[in-house]
């Protein structure tokens, strides 16, 4: 008995150690349960979504799509690595949840033992001879010997229990230290991506300021309609009413050279149709979340004084930010308390809003691959939104997802 209260103590020691390594995340285990569900699916998808894009990037020609399929496939291996992260937190939360509730029934079930222990243990001091010069001694030996034979065998059932969850108790731990190995290897593999994509933004960088002059008189004006607009809504319907315009200066037919001559008419054939919104074509497809997270505000969720015109994640502190389908930059900067926002125009009169980062790495006129990195989220407890709308009414983003 003594050596089964050792080990219990042993186990509670080590158990303890392997398992502080970090606090629990989530309060209930169900919720921690999706939490771990969601991670890696998540980590699946965008495990796939790289390396379609690192196809594509190996099969494209062109020097400037190869590189920006090749950025957004290592924007996605770093949420690959974001949501193995987020799934060992999930998976140590559940196994410290277990851990603990473990240690409370044998608590529960060790203080009987204990007592019926120490009155064994002080039996055993008492010399049989010294019984038998005592009667009374002896009737009570015989007592204690036929209580003994009863007990015994109930000791081993209790025991068989306990052994059990001592062994439990062993799986917890290697469990433990299983995921916390996982964890170091998602945050090592996270921080070499991380810094490969700094290093090939940089270069992006400083080759894009020989072409700067065009982007900066773009950015400048998206500065001042936001400095105009009275609210968010009102600059996203700027943004559209700006994008189709282009749309229809680019479909306007181009000048043609006169016949025998070398002066440039107008021609007189029919303007290109600009794609119909509600074309199955024209909707930004495939469209992917723009960061991995619990989802906190769903879309048509009671949000301040109306309804949620997006969903609203809580990614892990500091985490990629990718454009959720292939479009233009129609905005990136700070806007009253929003954050860093960035709008990203798709055909066909859509758009999709991301608020909520801490930084913007892309310009305003920037040609965006889908997945490709346009920020990170914050420190600390960071949420991000994205809002999807097409001619300027909300869409749930959920429906071009399935």
């Amino acid at each position: 008995m003594t050596r089964l209260l050792l080990i219990l103590s042993a186990i509670g020691l080590l158990g303890a150690a392997a398992l502080a390594q970090r606090a629990p995340v989530y309060d209930d285990a169900g919720e921690t349960r999706m939490a771990l569900e969601q991670a890696l699916a998540e980590r699946t998808a965008a495990e796939a979504r790289s390396e379609r894009l690192e196809q594509e990037a190996q099969e494209t020609q062109d020097a400037v799509k190869r590189t920006a399929r090749q950025v957004a496939a290592l924007a996605a291996r770093i949420q690959q690595a974001e949501a193995g992260i987020a799934a060992a937190e999930a998976r140590t939360a559940l196994i410290e949840r277990e851990y603990a509730q473990l240690r409370e029934e044998l608590g529960r079930e060790q203080r009987p033992i204990v007592r019926l222990t120490a009155a064994l243990q002080q039996f055993s001091r008492r010399p049989v001879a010294l019984s038998l010069l005592r009667p009374g001694d002896v009737r009570e030996l015989v007592y204690l010997r036929a209580v003994m034979s009863n007990t015994v065998p109930q000791v081993a059932a209790r025991t068989t229990s306990l052994r059990s969850r001592i062994s439990r108790s062993r799986q917890l731990r290697a469990e433990a230290e299983e995921a916390a190995q996982a964890l170091r290897n998602e945050e090592a593999a996270l921080d070499e991506r991380r810094t490969e994509l700094a290093n090939i933004e940089t270069r992006q960088r400083l080759a894009a300021r020989q072409a700067g002059s065009i982007a900066s008189r773009e950015a400048e004006r998206a500065l001042a309609l936001a400095e105009e607009a009275r609210d968010l809504d009102a600059l996203v319907g700027e943004l559209d009413r700006a994008a189709e315009l282009r749309g229809k200066l680019a479909a306007l037919p181009g000048p043609t050279m006169r016949p025998g001559s070398g002066r440039a008419v107008s021609a007189a054939r029919e303007p290109v149709p600009l794609p119909s919104a509600s074309s199955e074509q024209s909707s930004p497809r495939p469209y992917i979340l723009p960061v991995a997270g619990r989802t906190v505000t769903g879309f048509g969720a009671p949000a301040g004084s109306g309804l949620s015109q997006g969903i609203t994640l809580a990614p892990l502190a500091n985490a990629q930010v990718v454009a959720p389908a292939e479009g233009r930059v129609g905005f990136a900067g700070p806007y009253r308390g929003f954050g860093q926002i960035v709008i990203i125009e798709h055909v066909g009169g859509w758009t999709s809003l991301v608020t909520g980062l801490a930084r913007s790495d892309v310009r305003v006129g920037e040609q965006l691959v889908g997945g490709a990195p346009i920020g990170v989220a914050g420190p600390g407890r960071p949420t991000i939104s994205v809002e999807l709308r097409r001619q300027g009414e909300p869409v749930n983003p959920l429906e071009l997802m399935r």
